[in-house]
This record gives structure tokens, sequence and C-alpha cells, in this order.
């Protein structure tokens, strides 16, 4: 009688490869991510500290003492990451979200104008693509100028915007969702256009053929070919839309918000809170851009373009 080895389940083996396949080397990245970021503290840390302890006449420090003071001080050059995850739960955990402490309370503030920015830009795209796929004439002369307006550093622009809309009694959320709009149309813009014209010669033909008239040839041919490019661009587009609002927090002057919290901490050298800041802005970001990503594979699903 022979000894059979009993197999793992068949229905395992996909899930145990793709554990095998991408959770290690994302363990690795992760871990020497924070090695860095922790042996940077130290060096970066180091001097202030030697000068604390020359001025208290400390000598012969030992090196784990000045590891452990280097990493724990009130206001680092660089915070270690403990201090930042630290700062993020005081904030958000410890403090009720309606306070001006929270930094879910600054988070809202700032997803509020990302997300009025990104539906303008993405609704100015879609129109301003629409207008150059079926108008030769817009195509060379609108589309230049789209292309060259993101030469314009948006900290240039972004205080020219404020100043002209309060000018005109336009204050609060849309100035700073104008300037979301500015960075987010564009991706959306070309990659519609590029999705609009990716219908293969034959198919439009075919529509012609069909006697077509344009609403029906975008309808049923060319808008569909545009949907993952849509949502493609849609991504760039929600994540620049963020970047937008957080920079219009700054020329204003703003009090709440995570334009501002990472202007106070400037102003008082918080280097914890601006850190936490850009951790909270970064998380965002990523959180916005996988909801987009989602709605694209209910869509695609939807349409029969993807399982």
């Amino acid at each position: 009688m022979t000894d059979t080895v009993s197999s793992p389940p068949r229905s395992l083996s996909p899930f145990a490869g793709l554990m095998r396949g991408t959770a290690g080397p994302v363990i690795v990245v992760v871990a020497v991510i924070f090695a860095i970021w922790y042996l940077s503290a130290v060096l970066l840390n180091t001097p202030f500290q030697e000068g604390i302890y020359e001025r208290a006449g400390q000598t012969d420090v030992p090196l784990s003492q000045l590891i452990t003071d280097t990493l724990a001080q009130e206001r680092p050059v660089l915070p270690a990451p403990h201090q930042v995850v630290a700062e993020i739960y005081n904030t958000t955990v410890l403090k009720k979200i309606t306070s001006k402490r929270s930094l879910i309370f600054h988070t809202g503030i700032t997803l509020s104008s990302t997300m009025l920015g990104f539906v303008i830009g993405t609704v100015l795209g879609i129109l301003l693509a629409i207008g150059i796929v079926h108008s030769r004439v817009l195509d060379k002369s609108l589309m230049p100028w789209v292309i060259s307006s993101q030469t314009i550093p948006i900290l240039a622009i972004a205080p020219m915007i404020i100043v002209v809309l309060n000018a005109v009694g336009i204050s609060g959320l849309l100035p700073k969702a104008m300037i979301s709009t500015y960075l987010s149309f564009f991706p959306v813009t070309v990659g519609m256009v590029k999705g609009l014209r990716s219908p293969e010669i034959i198919h439009l033909d075919l529509m012609h053929t069909y006697s077509a008239s344009r609403a029906q040839t975008f309808w049923k041919l060319r808008f569909p070919y545009a949907v993952p490019y849509l949502f493609t661009s849609m991504k760039i587009g929600i994540a620049a839309s963020l970047v937008g609002a957080i920079v219009g927090e700054l020329p204003t002057g703003a009090v709440a918000g995570l334009g501002a919290r990472l202007l106070a901490g400037s102003y008082y050298g918080q280097t914890v809170q601006i850190w936490s800041a850009l951790i909270m802005a970064a998380l965002l970001a990523g959180a916005l851009v996988g909801i987009v990503g989602m709605i694209e594979k209910v869509t695609l699903k939807r349409m029969g373009m993807a399982r």
C-alpha cells in the first residue's frame, strides 16, 4: 500500500499563489522604506540633539540614548514614522469630528472643494473633448490652448484666481474648487479626445452606411469606446483635483483644510503636523482613486466590456 500526500484544496491555490507573488515583495518594499525613514530621521535630527547635549554639559552620550532622543524630539527636522502615526491617531480617533483640531474635520473641508472641482472639471473636459472631436476648427484652435494652459505653474495662477473671484464677490468653497477644476479638466479632456477617436475607420464607415446621425454615432460607437479612457483620465483628474484644493487653501490664509494644516505647521515649525497632513492627503488620494476604480469595474461590467 503506497502512501499519498494530500494536496491543498484547488480553490485555495490561486489565492496562495497571489499571496506568494505579491504580498512578499510589498512587505519587503514597505520594510525598506520604513528602515530608510528611521535612518534618515536619526541622521537629520542628530545635529540638533547634539546641540542640546552640549548646552546641558552632557558628554559621552551612549549611541542608544542618542538614537532614542533623536526619535522623540518635539519638533524634529524629520519626524519618525511612529510620531506621525501617533499624531494621526490623536487628531482622528481622540478628537471629535467637529473639532477644529480634528484631522478628519480638515480632511472633510478639503474633500468638499476637491469633489466640486473634480465634477466641474470632468464635465468641462468631456464637453471640450466632444467639441474638439466633432469640430475641426475647435481642434485646431482650442486644443493648443488646452495643452499650453498646463504650462502655467499652479502656485502662480492660484493667487490670481482667488483675488479675481474675491473681487467679484465670490469667496469660500468655489475659488478653491476652480483651482481644482483647472488641474482636473486637462487629463479628462485629453483622455476623452483619445477615446472618442479610438473607434476604427471600418466601424465609422459602417455607421455611415447605416445613415446614422452624429448623435447616434456618438452614443452607439464613440462614447462606448471612450468610457475606459474616461475612467483612466478620471483617476488622474481626481488626484490632481485634490492637489488643486490643497494649493488653493495656501494663498487664502485658510483656517480649515489640509492646506491650512500644512500652512500652520510651517509657521510654527510643527513638522509632525505637516507630515500627518501629508500622509492624510496621500491616503485620501488613494481612497478617491480606488473609488473611481471600483465604479469603473462596475460600469465596464454592465457594459459587457469586463468580467
